[in-house]
């Protein structure tokens, strides 16, 4: 792990943020405390995203799926 002071922080931006997608635990001080420690960002399926957003949120009615002779004529005109 590696003890990094604020004012250090501020000029080597960069090279920390390197070092911490590298892999290497990157900790910033304030006063010689730990106060912030740098971590890639994970990234997210568009999918995970919107995982559980329509829970709850949308009904079908239960006879969604039947075949009624309504659906019958406008897909294959009158059978008579």
């Amino acid at each position: 792990m590696s003890l990094i002071g604020m004012h250090e922080a501020k000029t080597q931006l960069s090279r920390l943020v390197e070092r911490a997608l590298s892999g290497e635990d990157v900790v910033i001080t304030r006063h010689g405390k730990p106060v912030v420690r740098l971590v890639p960002v994970r990234e997210q399926s568009r999918l995970a995203n919107v995982r559980g957003m329509w829970k709850g949120k949308v009904w079908m009615s239960d006879d969604f799926d039947e075949w009624t002779d309504e659906l019958e004529e406008m897909f294959f005109g009158d059978s008579e």
